[in-house]
């Protein structure tokens, strides 16, 4: 018996060793893994009911998070569109490739022009990314992959398109951060031809996508599909939003659906049908986009990345959403303007359903996928994010600071800030004033408790820690403005959140009859900006 004992652990262990051999055999094989990798525009932390929510419904992209690893403490590279994108291309924090607000708003005294009567005067910021820099598209290109983009781009005028930046095919990537014809066509959109009269804008974009993948089936290629949606003008279709309106009805239309916030009104719940239904038709084209890869037999060798570049309009622009359990929205500097979905497909990897808790940033895409298809980073590449494999893989990463910088006002009603997140606790430096909040975000996600005062040493070394990057990587600050008066902004403030929660207030209740229409010619509701 003990013979038998002693065999048995003999053949254990040798099934084992072969085991991991064929595991890394096949890993071995996969040396250039094609890449598709999803971004969203505005899209929340909770838009997803693999991520919470009880109202949208996404079954594609839930079905990427099954077969990959949902990070649950993924960012954005910033609060609003134009930085993050260009983090996201470059690798880089916003305070070291320098586009730190979307590009066109204004900054210095243009400022003043808003009517906002501020205490300082936002940053001055770069319109593209240098074109030096090294960024993913054009290392991959160089590596010999065929590389596409197809949506928003918003990353400077032309002779910054996609093109200049490593992408060999563009289509509807421009200067443009909103879709200038909406969601159906005529696109009005340059870069972009019209087919089909109310043809779908996310639709049209996966069937380009589409296109490509089998025109570079034979070869490794980098997809880069960008969607416009869901960001404003939200637009859907009557029968989504019929849809949605009858899911509000059914889990109950409260009375009030706005509620004060720090500039301006927030939205209090998920129950917008106009933008349950653009951001199903977004998962409708995903699910388009997944097909073809598994119809050409890609899916086996297919990296998919899926993210959003900032959280949810939960103020300003649409009031399109809420992103609790987090606070706040796109453009603020709590969670909910930089937590967002962040899930990484590979299919020869372990954990596939798994969920991360580890923090992990957008930063991190560009090192990410160069090692996972075996490339080297670029001698002169400067990055600020590191590799995730690991995590991928079932470990873990070291602690280390993450970093964001937003010397500007959003237009959701964020203020002048910069970040910095490490390990559990997170410092948000106010460019106002100077002062410092400091929260634990294991055990108040929703950024209530305010710790600064009762953690002085950690506020103190965490400040100079993020103080004192920001100054080696020549970050711009905002200045104070001479002219300002206090009771001029007071009720500049008064005024908008009076004008806006009668108005949002109006076409929320508008939007959830049975017989509402948004206008004459079209069903895919333009909703205009405050």
């Amino acid at each position: 018996m003990k013979i038998l004992g002693v065999k048995l652990v003999y053949y254990l262990l040798v099934g084992l060793i072969v085991m991991t051999c064929k595991s890394n055999s096949q890993l071995a094989k996969i040396e250039k893994p094609n890449i598709l990798f999803i971004l969203v525009d505005d899209l929340g932390y909770s838009d997803l009911s693999c991520m919470g929510s009880k109202f949208y419904e996404t079954p594609h992209v839930d079905a990427i998070a099954e077969n990959g690893v949902l990070f649950t403490d993924g960012y954005a590279g910033a609060q609003v569109c134009s930085p993050s994108r260009a983090t996201l291309l470059t690798g880089q924090f916003t305070a070291r490739h320098g586009i730190t607000d979307w590009i066109g708003a204004p900054v210095g005294e243009d400022w003043r022009k808003k009517g906002r009567f501020t205490k300082v005067l936002p940053a001055a910021y770069k319109d593209h990314i240098d074109v030096n820099t090294i960024t993913l598209p054009m290392t991959l290109k160089n590596a010999g992959y065929s590389t596409f983009f197809a949506g928003k781009w918003h990353l400077g005028e032309e002779g910054h398109y996609p093109e200049q930046y490593g992408f060999d095919i563009n289509v509807a990537g421009n200067h443009s951060g909103s879709p200038a014809g909406g969601y159906f066509a005529p696109f009005n959109n340059p870069q972009l031809e019209n087919h089909n009269a109310g043809e779908n804008l996310s639709m049209r974009l996966a069937k380009e996508t589409v296109n490509f993948i089998k025109a570079s089936k034979d070869k490794p290629f980098f997809a880069y599909l960008s969607f416009y949606a869901v960001h404003g003008p939200i637009q859907t279709t009557k029968e989504k939003w019929s849809k949605y309106r009858n899911k509000a009805e059914k889990f109950g239309i409260a009375e009030q659906g706005f509620e004060d916030g720090d500039l301006l009104p927030i939205r209090k719940y998920q129950d917008n049908p106009v933008y349950g239904g653009l951001v199903e038709t977004m998962d409708d084209a995903i699910g388009l986009v997944l097909n073809a890869l598994k119809e050409n037999g890609l899916d086996k060798n297919t990296i998919v990345i899926f993210t959003s570049d900032n959280g949810g309009v939960t103020s300003g622009d649409n009031y399109s959403t809420n992103c609790l359990p987090l606070k706040g929205g796109k453009g603020y500097q709590w969670e909910g303007g930089i937590r967002v979905p962040f899930i990484v497909s590979v299919p020869w990897m372990p954990n596939h359903g798994k969920k991360s808790a580890i923090p992990v940033a957008a930063s991190d895409f560009f090192p990410t996928i160069l090692d996972l298809a075996n490339l080297p980073m670029p001698l002169n590449a400067q990055i600020d994010g590191e590799s995730i494999v690991p995590v991928l893989d079932g470990k873990s990463l070291k602690e280390r600071p993450l970093y964001w910088h937003y010397p500007h006002y959003g237009n959701q009603g964020g203020r002048p800030v910069s970040i910095m997140r490490k390990g559990d606790w997170k410092l948000i430096h106010f460019w106002e004033d100077n002062h410092n909040e400091l929260y634990n975000l294991s055990q108040d996600i929703h950024e209530d408790s305010n710790l600064a005062k009762l953690e002085p040493k950690r506020t103190e070394e965490m400040a100079s820690q993020l103080l004192n990057w920001l100054e080696s990587v020549g970050a711009k600050y905002p200045k104070p403005d001479p002219l300002y008066d206090s009771s001029k902004e007071q009720e500049a403030i008064a005024n908008k959140k009076a004008q806006v929660f009668k108005s949002q207030e109006e076409l929320r209740k508008n939007m959830l009859m049975h017989n509402w229409q948004p206008n004459a010619t079209w069903w895919g509701s333009i909703q205009t900006k405050d």
